[in-house]
Parts: C-alpha cells; structure tokens; sequence
C-alpha cells in the first residue's frame, strides 16, 4: 500500500516529517475547527451578509432592514436569529422596540479583510 504523505514533488518518503509534525502541533484542534467552519457556514448565505453589512454602517430594528432589503420582517427576523445564535451580531430592547447591531469589532474585521480578498 502506497504511504498515504508520499507527494510526486517530494524525492523521499517522509523527507519532511520534522515540517509535518511542526505544523501538526500547530494545528487547531477539532472543536475550534468545526465552530470556524460553522463560523464560515453563516457567512454562506448573502442575505446574512447583507444584514451585517447594514449592521455594518447603523443599528437597527427588524422593520428598517425588512424595509431596507425588501424583505419580509419573517424573513429577517430568521436570519437575524442564526446571526445572533453565531454571537454575530447583538441586540437591545427599547420600549417595544429591539434594535439590532454587530456583537464587536471582529465582526467589521471579517467583513472588510472578505471584501478586501474579493476585490483583489
């Protein structure tokens, strides 16, 4: 059976474990994997981009980004959840009122190195 680390380019089996095993120390274990590909999942949808990119520039409720987006108050409130959920963006109440923005600057971090990457 072939050795599953044995590359075309590489002259020798396992010439570079040293290399392996450094990154291997360095690797993120499989729960941080998994919460940053959920992470990224959320950002897979472009109705939650855009609500973040909205977010991005003012707080708002429910009813201005439905108006916003042209969509329904349903439909947002059902992102707005998964956003939330994804501790993405926050919220707070005013009277009967909950306004919604972005949870930190984090968020604004990703969103600007993403369109940052795209536009290059």
């Amino acid at each position: 059976m072939e050795d599953r680390y044995n590359v075309e380019c590489c002259d020798f089996i396992h010439a570079h474990e040293d290399i392996v095993e450094q990154v291997r120390q360095r690797m993120p274990g499989e729960d941080a994997l998994y919460d940053l590909t959920e992470l990224f999942r959320i950002f897979g949808d472009s109705t939650r981009v855009r609500i973040l990119y909205v977010l991005l520039e003012s707080e708002m409720c429910v009813c201005d980004l439905a108006m916003l987006l042209g969509m329904t108050q349903s439909a947002i409130s059902h992102q707005l959840r998964a956003l939330k959920n994804a501790r993405l963006v926050r919220s707070r109440r005013e009277g009967k009122t909950v306004f919604y923005a972005l949870a930190d600057d984090h968020v604004k971090t990703i969103l600007d190195q993403g369109l940052e990457h795209v536009a290059e």
